[in-house]
């Protein structure tokens, strides 16, 4: 990056704006001198900048507070970032159901949606449960769409920048949808589309179990796991959008699938049918020994999966969400075995946010997007390079 000179006015307008704006979210209310001390920008400038953030509805001046006095004059002016300016929308689509976070711009959620939607549906019905949740929601809450800035989008597969679904197995006709283009007929605002164990792993550095991490491996578990990362506080998506595809591993041995692994009938399960899965883990807890055999043979795989990803990267932490981690007896033998396989064995916890997981890194992807656009100080989290 080139020295910045006074030769690029609008520049220094955007990067004054963007660190005034900046003190001012980090603070409930600042006063024009507070923001002076905060920025080290001259009171002039700071003027001129709050003054045309006034204008674009991004600040407006907060009332006096009961009581305030001073001991001479009026109280100073006291200025506040408003939030309510805009709204950002997180959408998680899955294989057996949609689910939308509706939030502030301090990614405050302030609505949430769901629906329902058969594994088995085609791309076309399935992207009309999507409009129906976020037409819902908006309705609910009362936000015109016109009011959203960004909408981050998270689904199975292998997602390019401009957010067409390269590879999707998990979701019928999902393979080759240019999923970006397609939402972005419903909205007047940018739409991100981002892989889902990716935004899970985000979801969970930013309020879950990875919130003091910065080298986390996030496995979204099932029969066909996936896995997002973190490196040094940023997501990793590798060169075309598919590192942590662990859930392909098993080729290289061309051992038997994943359907198979977990199966007790000798017919592979429905990768997609989660109560069939359930059922072979609750016969396993009661005894049942064809069961036992079945669950042991998918915690071996998940756990040489798992060692796989941590001997590459490192990281500090494991966190595990998905179906699987709703299920008894996954934590304890993924610490144990990665002990065994690892030469430096990562903290395994499970997910805090659960089901919510993938939608709240959805959700936040739409407001790393409007952070970059208003505040610009520094790179996010899910920043493409």
């Amino acid at each position: 990056m080139g020295r910045l000179t006074g030769g690029d006015p609008s520049l220094l307008r955007r990067i004054n704006s963007a660190v005034v704006l900046h003190a001012l979210r980090a603070a409930e209310t600042a006063t024009l001198t507070d923001l002076v001390n905060d920025t080290g920008l001259s009171r002039p400038t700071v003027e001129g900048v709050v003054e045309g953030l006034v204008a674009a509805g991004l600040v407006e001046e907060a009332a006096v507070a009961e009581g305030a006095t001073r001991r001479q004059g009026r109280p100073a002016r006291r200025f506040r970032f408003r939030v309510e300016a805009g709204h950002l929308l997180g959408i998680e689509i899955g294989p057996h159901r949609i689910a939308a976070l509706l939030a502030d711009l301090g990614g405050r959620v302030r609505g949430s949606a769901h629906v329902e939607v058969p594994a088995a549906a085609p791309a076309e019905e399935r992207l009309e449960k999507v409009r129906t949740a976020v037409t819902d929601l908006l309705g609910r809450t009362g936000v015109p769409r016109s009011a959203l800035r960004a909408v981050g989008v998270a689904t199975p597969g292998i997602v390019e920048a401009d957010g067409t679904v390269r590879l999707g197995t998990a979701l019928p006709g999902w393979t080759g949808l240019r999923l970006g283009e397609r939402l972005r007929r419903s909205f007047r605002c940018p739409v991100l589309v981002e892989n889902d164990a990716n935004a899970a792993a985000v979801a969970e550095h930013w309020k879950g179990a990875a919130t003091g991490s910065d080298d986390v491996v996030f496995v979204l578990a099932g029969l066909s796991p996936g896995a997002g990362s973190l490196i040094g506080g940023r997501l990793h998506r590798g060169f075309g959008g598919a590192a942590g595809e662990i859930g392909a591993l098993h080729l290289l041995g061309r051992e038997a699938t994943p359907e198979e692994v977990l199966s007790t009938t000798g017919e592979p399960l429905h990768p997609l049918d989660e109560a069939q899965v359930a059922g072979v883990f609750a016969r396993a807890r009661q005894g049942d020994e064809q069961a036992r055999a079945a669950v042991a043979r998918y915690l071996r795989r998940l756990v040489h999966d798992v060692a796989a990803l941590v001997l590459a990267l490192d990281p500090e932490l494991v966190v595990v969400g998905g179906w699987a981690a709703d299920l008894e007896g996954v934590l304890d033998p993924l610490r144990t075995e990665l002990a065994r396989y690892c030469l430096r064995p990562p903290r395994v916890a499970q997910s805090l946010l659960g089901e919510a997981a993938v939608a709240t890194g959805a959700l936040r992807l739409a407001l790393d997007h409007v952070e970059e656009q208003l505040f610009a100080v520094e790179s996010t989290v899910t920043a493409r390079r």
